[in-house]
């Protein structure tokens, strides 16, 4: 029986009016997508997938204008499970250890749905849209659910740029001790927004780029205006269960035949460099570029650079 599904309740205040601006919904792979279209509709689409729960203003503002600058039309949207797009209702109790264990043991793992599912929403969204064919950027998680799409539905994909991400190979990807902990972790009052915004500020001091600082102050304005948009942390371990369940995809990354970049931090202590190594080295005529300073954020001197490979990516991929 297929999971049930729920829609989460809009959020109210100034900032959440804000990050709502533009946004719509569509219906694909049986559930509803909230995402936002910038540019010119009949420019060539990049189609930005966000990676464990987070949620389509994760992307840059100024980084998605700046692709929009470029001539490309940007859609970025909430995966299924985070921010607005449809929240999956799992009658069981998600017992994320026990699943990381067997995971690391090449072990089934029971998981609500798959990233084969997630990279079959993002498809249908495509279709929904009337977008034949898309270039496809996807951060961590969501440069797993890219390389999904891109092999499974290679006829609905222009390139693939895969950043931060890995195969599903444990042994090339386990992250620093201190990284993973306090991904897991909780925040002190779950429920109160300043607690929760704390916490993911202690993580992204942890998984931050090094040789690339961020603005703290702002950096707390994006994380409070995604708290305040939506807040669904049952959501971050769905996705979390379903990259463990999917195991290693690292055959099915061989099967990829679109032009493809994979980009990966030097510093990265959530998934080290040897996860982008291999990436690159198991997909056919892939390009690596190893930056360093990076870690496994979206750091503004990160989106510079990441700025430029993308943008000479997607036009040699569309031989301009």
């Amino acid at each position: 029986m297929p999971p049930v599904v729920s829609l989460p309740d809009a959020s109210s205040g100034s900032d959440a009016d804000d990050a709502l601006a533009g946004e719509s919904f569509a219906t694909a792979n049986g559930i509803d997508i909230c995402y936002q279209s910038l540019g010119d509709p009949g420019a060539p689409v990049i189609l930005l997938i966000m990676g464990l729960g987070m949620q389509l203003v994760a992307w840059p503002d100024a980084f998605c204008l700046r692709l929009v600058e470029q001539g490309f039309r940007v859609i970025r949207f909430d995966n299924r499970d985070t921010g607005r797009s449809t929240r999956i209702v799992w009658r069981q109790r998600p017992r994320l250890l026990l699943a990381i264990a067997r995971g690391l043991l090449r072990l089934p793992v029971t998981a609500p749905y798959l990233l084969a599912d997630m990279a079959d929403d993002a498809a249908g969204l495509l279709t929904a849209l009337q977008v034949p064919r898309a270039h496809l950027v996807g951060v961590s998680l969501g440069g797993m659910v890219a390389q999904c799409l891109a092999a499974r539905h290679p006829q609905q994909v222009l390139s693939l740029s895969s950043i931060m991400s890995a195969t599903g190979n444990w042994r090339v990807a386990l992250g620093k001790p201190a990284a993973l902990r306090q991904l897991l972790s909780r925040p002190a009052k779950p429920d109160c927004l300043r607690s929760q915004a704390d916490h993911l500020l202690r993580v992204f001091s942890v998984i931050g780029s090094p040789g690339f600082p961020a603005d703290a102050a702002e950096l707390r304005r994006q994380v409070e205006r995604g708290l305040r948009r939506a807040h669904y942390p049952r959501g971050q371990v769905h996705q979390l269960l379903a990259v463990i369940a999917a195991g290693d995809r690292r055959r099915e990354l061989a099967t990829i035949r679109v032009p493809t970049l994979v980009v990966h931090g030097a510093d990265d202590p959530l998934l080290p460099p040897s996860a982008g190594r291999e990436t690159a080295r198991l997909i056919p005529g892939a390009r690596l570029q190893i930056i360093e300073g990076m870690g496994h954020d979206l750091a503004p001197g990160v989106q510079a650079l990441l700025l430029d490979a993308i943008v000479a990516h997607c036009r040699s991929a569309a031989g301009g």
